[in-house]
This record gives C-alpha cells, structure tokens and sequence, in this order.
C-alpha cells in the first residue's frame, strides 16, 4: 500500500514552520523536530504535466501518511505528484547525522544527507547509493509512463 499525501497536515505545518519555497530539506528537517513519531524521507518528487518533471526532494512520513511542508510552494494538484523514497531518517538519526556533517564539513550544507559512500551514479549527478539509484530509475519510469499517457 503506498503512502498519502496528507494535504491538511502538510499545509498546517508549513504555516508552523514558515516553509520556504525552495528549502524542500530544510523544511523537512524542520517538521519532522516538530512532529513526534515522523521519519525524515529524501528520494524524489515526480510532477505530471504535460513535460513530466523529476526533482530530488525531502518530505516526512508519518505512518502511511506523506507529510510535505513544501507542498503549498509547488502550486500543484495531488493527483499530479508521486514520490519516490530513497532513503528514511528516523530524527534522532536525523540530529546525530547533522551534528556529525557539521563537525566534518563545517563549510557545508548538511541537508539534504547522502548516506555511506561509494555513491553511486544516476542522471548526470553523482549522489546516493544503491537507494537512490532504484527510486531515480522508478521515478523516470514513472515519467516515461506519464510522458506516453499524455503524449501518446
């Protein structure tokens, strides 16, 4: 069974967090210090439209509930979005994998977190490891999918 977006909630927390537009992971981040019982995801966002888009994104899981503090930013219907998990945080997990980013690359962003090394290629992008390899192939399966329904 696939997981919900959860309209309400996702929009009730972005107001609680002040979401940004274009901080899918920090606003993820954010949200899940609020919200007991969460799982941090990254993985990514595909939109139906007429040209099919794929971004990698962050957003929560809340049992079988998606909760995306970046949705109201996205100007979308929910029927149109499909998420592809590549990696879940639990938040303690979350906080120590920051922490430990901060220390060891002070001069970098955190967020959005990459897992172990080797990475692995996919796209023209070298990040992620076998999780993210996988749901970026379901993803652009996803696309081409949506691509020949609406373009035959």
């Amino acid at each position: 069974m696939s997981k919900v977006l959860d309209v309400p909630l996702s929009m009730e927390v972005a107001k609680r967090i002040k979401s940004k537009a274009t901080k899918c992971f920090d606003n993820a981040y954010k949200a899940a210090l609020l919200m007991e019982g969460s799982v941090y995801v990254q993985g990514f966002l595909v939109f139906a439209s007429a040209a099919c888009e794929m971004v990698e994104y962050g957003w929560l899981e809340l049992g079988d509930r998606i909760v995306d503090p970046t949705f109201p930013h996205l100007d979308r219907h929910i029927e149109t979005l499909y998420y592809f998990p590549a990696q879940r945080l639990t938040v303690p997990q979350l906080k120590a994998t920051i922490e430990e980013s901060k220390e060891d690359y002070p001069e970098d962003d955190p967020l959005p977190v990459y897992g172990e090394a080797p990475y692995e290629y996919y796209g023209d992008v070298m990040l992620g490891g076998a999780d993210y390899a996988a749901a970026f192939k379901d993803a652009e399966a996803k696309c081409r999918e949506i691509d020949f329904e609406v373009n035959g």
